[in-house]
């Protein structure tokens, strides 16, 4: 995979952000694959109001966002009512995440999000545009990276080093069963447990280390009144769909 911009496709452009926009979707359709299926990806010709990329074979679709220097824990997106509009949507697509080094002009982070693990509770809506804006009152958002689970951040590059095609893959097929939950408050809670198990730090933990994150959990959830009943039903689920390993006396094994 070739971290490098083809500089001589953004010489005629004069803008910065049109030179970036080129330059990155270019690198990413002549070098990225579907993380889905491995198949190749594809740029839409007729600028699709939804998405960037189509995979050829399973017809996922991805977005492209581009940031210099570092992703950070947020990214820049689009209008906040069309973007919940379409967390509820079957059109919503998976996200490519892109860092860059603007002096050599090469790419130091690519990831993707899928879309399973778009929920309204990591957009953060921004404040609307002052009155003398030319879009004024026109409201937008951000997308919070730093409330999707680890497993969720799938990189095909990392720090300027290539992950393996088949890791991100297995990767990828390990959180498919989220999108067989249609309801988002249902998915939340999931994402939630899976957000408890990442900041434990660890493969091996017991339930009475996510038991811990009861009260925090309960600020999230004020209507449920049985945190400790939902802890243990997610973490069967969680079980059950291979996600988690049981191993006896209260313990389980991220897989």
């Amino acid at each position: 995979m070739n971290l490098l911009f083809d500089r001589a496709l953004a010489s005629s452009y004069k803008s910065p952000s049109q030179k970036i926009r080129v330059l990155t979707e270019n690198w990413a359709s002549n070098n990225v694959y579907c993380p889905s299926c491995g198949s190749s990806i594809k740029n839409y010709q007729n600028n699709q109001p939804v998405a960037d990329f189509h995979c050829v074979t399973c017809l996922e679709q991805y977005e492209l966002k581009s940031k210099k220097d570092t992703i950070g824990l947020k990214i820049l997106d689009g209008a906040h009512k069309t973007m919940l509009e379409r967390l509820r949507s079957s059109h919503n697509p998976n996200f490519f995440f892109l860092s860059y080094g603007l002096g050599a002009l090469e790419v130091s982070n690519f990831l993707v999000i899928p879309k399973h693990f778009f929920i309204p509770e990591i957009i953060e809506k921004r404040k609307p545009l002052a009155p003398d804006a030319r879009r004024a009152g026109w409201v937008g958002c951000n997308i919070l990276l730093q409330k999707i689970p680890q497993t969720g951040k799938i990189f095909l590059i990392k720090d300027k080093k290539v992950r393996p095609k088949k890791t991100v893959l297995e990767i990828w097929q390990k959180t498919l069963f989220l999108r067989e939950e249609t309801q988002l408050n249902a998915k939340g809670w999931i994402l939630d447990i899976m957000n408890c198990i990442d900041v434990l730090g660890k493969k091996l933990f017991s339930l009475d280390e996510i038991y811990s994150f009861e009260n925090d959990l309960q600020l999230k959830h004020p209507d449920n009144k049985h945190i400790k009943d939902k802890i243990r039903q997610q973490l069967q689920l969680l079980r059950d769909r291979g996600y988690l390993e049981f191993i006896g006396r209260g313990k389980y094994k991220i897989t």
